[in-house]
């Protein structure tokens, strides 16, 4: 690693910490810049616009969740591993809600921001899919897991309902049925359904 890899890792943790105790929209160029204790034209010397820095935060959120979380024995048999898979991400929003209140985020900002290059955020969305698969037609092989019509159609619908759950029950309370709401509950349950429907 280079010095410049460094000091542009450096400010990438001090606008995760921004970032994650605030908003994407609340935190400027400047917020970082106090934090990191660099100036302004130091973070435009390693990011193009706050949009860069946004997009380079993601990506080493995303693979750090993947390091963290989602390195799942391949011992276990597919159902055990699918049960894991989907086990995280309700770890995830028990132990750091905070991340997907990120997320919820990120997708906001994006959109509002307009076309970006997120390509190697998209790629490293491909490390979870591929995790599923291998769990997925290991447990078709061996027997533990009940076979869908489109494994990657039920992937796609079931990680987006959980990452959806876990984005909209991360943000603060709204009407008196959020105050109401059992949240981590309600994540369980899903991942329950989820596993219900594979299990075989």
């Amino acid at each position: 690693m280079t010095i410049k890899d460094v000091k542009k890792n450096f400010i990438i943790d001090n606008a995760i910490d921004l970032f994650l105790s605030k908003s994407i929209g609340d935190v400027t160029i400047k917020d970082i810049a106090i934090k990191a204790n660099v100036g302004e034209a130091t973070i435009y010397r390693y990011f193009s616009s706050k949009q860069n820095l946004v997009c380079d935060v993601a990506v080493k959120l995303e693979n750090k969740i993947f390091e963290q979380y989602f390195n799942i024995p391949k011992t276990l048999n597919g159902f055990e591993q699918l049960s894991e898979f989907y086990n995280r991400y309700q770890k995830i929003f028990n132990e750091h809600c905070e991340l997907f209140k990120f997320i919820n985020e990120f997708d906001a900002y994006l959109l509002s921001e307009g076309k970006t290059d997120i390509g190697e955020y998209s790629s490293g969305l491909e490390q979870f899919k591929a995790v599923f698969s291998f769990a997925y037609n290991q447990g078709v092989q061996d027997g533990s897991i009940a076979a869908v019509a489109n494994w990657e159609i039920f992937y796609y619908a079931t990680t987006h309902a959980m990452l959806e759950l876990c984005k909209k029950l991360s943000v603060a309370d709204i009407v008196i049925q959020d105050v109401n709401s059992h949240k981590k509950e309600e994540v369980a349950a899903l991942v329950e359904l989820i596993l219900f429907k594979l299990k075989k």
